[in-house]
């Protein structure tokens, strides 16, 4: 007989003696709740002792919100934001290998067991008594409340400053502490949440809660970031891994090829082994046969590293990286979503909202391919860019939002990249907008046609000096400044509004403006939705000059102006997001657009009629016309050197503005050449194409009401047309010029 040494006789002797204090413990815990807890006081009743804490019932943890478009019809997701990546999902949206894996592994007994696994509760605690390393043995019901308690640090405490750190730092180590106190008080929330949830809803929270390296939490972000599939669609192998990965995600994450331990070099070694002893385990436990065990073990571990990222980047994919920037900062500024900054962040990064947009990605890659094709992310030596907008009449839906640049949110982007957004106002991550030229001229031909003048009503057209007594404010005091006022090229001395309109004449429109109260000209304006895009930078300004756009606006509300026209006078404001549900499932309602009467039905059909002219043969914009019979209205826009170009039009059914210019600086785009035209010519070009793409995904769109006579005036003898070669006097032709035309100040 082999005789026992006196240390391992001992040894052997404290482990009895230690095994029986612990199980003494854990028996007194679950069956006489009377049991003093360290740390929360005495427990006086069974009640009391099963009663949770809020924060223990269970709810959906911080999650990511997730924002979607539409490309051929459905759902795609463009970005996410969150402070932990995490998307609940339900157990029959994970695959049934998941489950499976994690039993097998975590807690084989979890199905059969109460709110503790008894035997490896007393195996660990023995363990940690008797100095020896720390031991698991917890149940997945242990370890979901675990998980919630590190939680809880994490929404208590933001880490937002040193002291906020400190305090979660020390939360931390007091849920996670190995010590019998803490042991203990996990033990009894377990018993509670066993009492009150069914072995699904734990397993289904715990799997939803468990963290997988870095930022990724839960099983659905698990299973997109490390295979870029969704959870429903693991394979046994994939699960498997996963699966290991709770045991130390620290050091099982196959996010780091380049990790000597556990990388590519060593086909992830660490992490192999422990996925095979996963499978192994579900074997044993009969979930897998012996066929299936050795297949699945032979695969190699082949992460597909999809990277989740923390904001708009990854809609850049889709060219959508500003519309996406502007989605984000309308759901920032919405006090739907939280009465206070602060409250509408934790919305938007832990609130696991999915965001549906009216963003159309097939149009989007359309407009952006034409607005590429002519205007290259750069151009040497110029600060110059490009930018195009679709709005949807009646909804005030946007449709595109695309721009030249590449959407880069960082300072190290390089030549051709910008976080600005062309295309929208300052708040919204926008420029100071741009000022807008001869496209303002559909204002003052409203307020014209609101003041009784007609469109047939003849004006003169000579250049000259206008001065500010020559104009009427109403609103505010005039200076008696001269304002120089010129056309491109030779005019006939008087003509027509409707002809002034067709072919963009500056003096025709600056003695119309004689005839009104400027005052009017600027509420026609903002009636229709116009304003400042950033007010602080460059306010709007009501003097004379205008008439001829001087004011600076972003393609945005341009857009949305002259859907409002289309629209018989109702203007929509701009949205971007279609529907929102909460994590929950239910849904909750954004500021939804908001629809006014901003000019009479009668004035709106009037503008109308004139401004259908301008895709017209003799119009200026005639060269965009894409021919295919489709009602529409059109107004070209140039400031002074053409340093600003622009084209803005709308059917009954979508309207768009597109903006060709400087950023900063002043190059003159009749004599800039870019892409193999000048630049003058780009909108043309760019938009005959944006423009029947547009048709064709919004057909149907009907003929605009014909205004009352009253309107129209009677029909003088028409002049003879000038020379349609140039702009506004006109923007018409240029872009087919062999030369520039002489820039005479044109708008």
């Amino acid at each position: 007989m082999t005789q026992r040494s006196a240390p391992r006789i001992i040894g052997a002797l404290f482990g009895f003696i230690g095994l029986s204090v612990v199980a003494g413990m854990l028996a007194a815990m679950l069956f006489v709740p009377t049991l003093a807890v360290a740390g929360e006081g005495v427990v006086t009743a069974a009640d009391t002792f099963n009663a949770l804490p809020s924060y223990l019932k269970i709810t959906q943890p911080a999650q990511a919100s997730s924002i979607y478009a539409k490309k051929g019809g459905k759902d795609v997701k463009l970005a996410s934001f969150y402070v932990q990546n995490r998307t609940d999902v339900a157990l029959d949206e994970m695959s049934p290998w998941v489950a499976r894996a994690t039993i097998s592994t975590e807690d084989p007994r979890f199905r059969t067991e109460g709110a503790i696994d008894l035997q490896g509760t007393v195996r660990g605690a023995l363990a940690t008594t008797l100095g020896h390393d720390v031991q698991g043995g917890s149940s997945i019901t242990q370890q979901y409340v675990k998980n919630v308690l590190v939680q809880r640090c994490a929404q208590e405490y933001d880490g937002s400053t040193k002291e906020d750190k400190a305090k979660a730092s020390k939360c931390y180590d007091t849920v996670t502490a190995q010590s019998a106190a803490r042991k203990l008080k996990e033990l009894r929330y377990a018993i509670g949440v066993q009492k009150k949830y069914s072995k699904d809803d734990i397993l289904r929270s715990y799997l939803n809660i468990v963290g997988f390296g870095g930022t990724v939490y839960g099983i659905q972000a698990a299973a997109e970031y490390y295979f870029g599939v969704p959870a429903k669609a693991l394979t046994l192998a994939q699960a498997a891994t996963l699966a290991a990965m709770i045991n130390n995600p620290s050091n099982l994450r196959i996010d780091q090829p380049a990790n000597k331990a556990n990388g590519k070099a060593n086909h992830y070694a660490a992490t192999l082994e422990r996925r095979n002893y996963v499978i192994h385990r579900m074997e044993i436990e009969g979930f897998v046969t012996q066929a299936q065990y050795a297949k699945a073990i032979k695969q190699p571990v082949t992460p597909h590293i999809t990277q989740q990222s923390n904001g708009c980047a990854t809609a850049a994919k889709y060219d959508a990286g500003y519309f996406c920037k502007y989605v984000e900062l309308s759901l920032l500024d919405d006090t739907a979503f939280g009465k206070t900054a602060d409250k509408r962040i934790e919305t938007l990064t832990e609130g696991g909202l999915a965001i549906h947009t009216t963003l159309n990605l097939d149009l989007q890659a359309q407009a952006q391919t034409a607005v590429s094709a002519y205007m290259p992310t750069s151009v040497p030596g110029l600060n110059v860019g490009a930018s195009n907008v679709s709005v949807e009449p009646g909804t005030g839906r946007i449709i595109t939002m695309v721009q030249n640049t590449t959407f880069n949110e960082t300072s190290t982007g390089g030549a051709g990249t910008t976080s600005v957004n062309y295309n929208t106002d300052h708040d919204r991550g926008g420029s100071q907008g741009f000022q807008t030229g001869s496209s303002f001229k559909a204002f003052t031909l409203a307020a014209w046609l609101e003041a009784g003048h007609t469109l047939n009503e003849t004006v003169t057209t000579s250049e000259h000096d206008f001065t500010g007594s020559e104009f009427t404010n109403s609103c505010y005091g005039i200076s008696n400044d001269p304002w120089p006022v010129a056309n491109a090229e030779a005019v006939p001395g008087s003509m027509s509004v409707m002809l002034a309109t067709e072919e963009s004449i500056n003096t025709a429109y600056a003695q119309m403006g004689k005839k009104l109260d400027l005052c009017s000209i600027q509420n026609a304006a903002f009636g229709m939705g116009i304003h400042p895009a950033d007010p602080d930078a460059n306010p709007f300004i009501s003097v004379p000059s205008m008439i001829l756009g001087t004011n600076y606006v972003a393609p945005l509300a341009m857009a949305t102006a002259y859907a409002g026209i289309a629209n018989n006078g109702v203007v929509c404001s701009p949205v971007a997001i279609m529907s929102i549900t909460g994590a929950d499932g239910k849904k909750i309602a954004a500021t939804p657009t908001k629809c006014t009467q901003g000019m009479s039905e009668d004035v709106a059909h009037g503008v109308q009629y004139a401004l259908q002219t301008v895709l017209t043969p003799g119009g200026t914009a005639a060269s965009a016309n894409p021919g295919d019979g489709v009602p529409i209205i059109a107004k070209t826009g140039t400031t002074d050197g053409a340093v600003q170009n622009w084209l803005v039009t709308s059917t009954s059914k979508i309207a768009q503005a597109t903006w060709v210019g400087n950023i900063s600086g002043g190059a003159n785009f009749y004599h800039t050449y870019i892409n193999g035209q000048y630049g003058y010519g780009l909108k043309f070009s760019m938009d005959k194409q944006i423009i029947h793409d547009l048709n064709v995904a919004y057909p149907g769109a009907t003929g605009f009401t014909a205004p009352p006579q009253s309107e129209i005036g009677y029909v003088q003898k028409a002049p003879a047309k000038s020379d349609p070669s140039g702009d506004s006097k006109n923007d018409k032709g240029a872009d087919k010029a062999p030369t520039p035309p002489t820039d005479k100040g044109k708008n």
